[in-house]
């Protein structure tokens, strides 16, 4: 369909949309989740470094012994269900034992195709994070799960992929975006990339369509939309998106969501206001 079908009827698209991409994270119902750490073998620091990363946030760090074989295992806990596990050493790899460099977040999973479910599993969960230097480790969770929306749309080799970037010239400075989006280029997945103008240069060398703008969202957003193709719409588990806002300086507000019918109104309001 067009871009004016989806501009001029959003409403078959979920409902209307909200009056600022900061609308969709207040729909976000709070919600305690808990990250279970069972029997730990490994150093004490390694707790301390994910609690750091999940501090402030509405996810709490728990390590605990329970009888039974399994040692070092990460539970999410979603109130007293179990809902997802992964071995400690996945999350070391993806997140903990990560360099703050940015440009290379995120990268290793796409290639192994391997995401944390306990980590991708914090979906509808509203997050508050900061970037370099003021933490290490917050705004690596964003990363991470806009590494792993854009997995899903290169396995799936099809649909629309959006992403904004504030300024385009970041696809040419930080190694990761550049690697991703080159490989969503020579896909056959139809890719939106959102900037200032001005750093179109960035972008020339990249098979996908750009969009510029200078009014405020495109300053301040962050959204990674997958939306599978249109006769495939029933996909439920292949509708992926983040949004975050910037409410301070490298300071982002944001969650992401795998419901269908909220996807297509995050991607309804992409079209309509960018």
């Amino acid at each position: 369909m067009s871009n004016w079908f989806h501009a001029n009827h959003p409403h078959l698209y979920g409902g209307t949309l909200p009056e600022s991409a900061a609308g969709f994270v207040d729909e976000v119902d709070p919600s305690e989740k808990t990250l279970l750490i069972v029997n730990r073998t490994g150093p004490v620091p390694l707790v301390s470094l994910l609690e750091r990363a999940f501090e402030n946030q509405s996810v709490s760090v728990d390590d605990r012994n329970v009888p039974g074989e399994v040692d070092d295992l990460v539970c999410l806990v979603d109130g007293e269900t179990v809902v997802a596990t992964t071995p400690m050493s996945e999350l070391e790899e993806s997140l903990l034992l990560v360099n703050a460099d940015r440009s290379r977040t995120g990268t290793r999973q796409l290639r192994s195709g391997s995401f944390p479910v306990v980590l991708t599993g914090l979906d509808e969960t509203e997050f508050t994070v900061r970037g370099f230097p003021e933490s290490n480790k917050e705004k690596l969770l964003l990363i991470l799960i806009s590494r792993f929306i854009e997995s899903m749309a290169l396995d799936r080799d099809a649909g629309t992929l959006r992403g904004t970037f504030q300024r385009l010239s970041r696809l040419d400075d930080e190694y990761g975006t550049r690697t991703v989006y080159s490989l969503l280029a020579d896909s056959r997945v139809e890719t939106h990339v959102y900037g200032l103008p001005g750093d179109h240069d960035a972008v020339s060398s990249l098979d996908v369509i750009v969009h510029t703008g200078d009014h405020e969202e495109y300053r301040e957003s962050w959204f990674v939309v997958f939306t599978p193709p249109e006769d495939d719409r029933d996909r439920d588990a292949e509708h992926a998106a983040l949004v975050a806002v910037e409410t301070g300086l490298n300071v982002w507000r944001g969650t992401w969501t795998y419901d269908a019918e909220l996807v297509k109104r995050i991607d309804s309001y992409l079209v309509e206001r960018f």
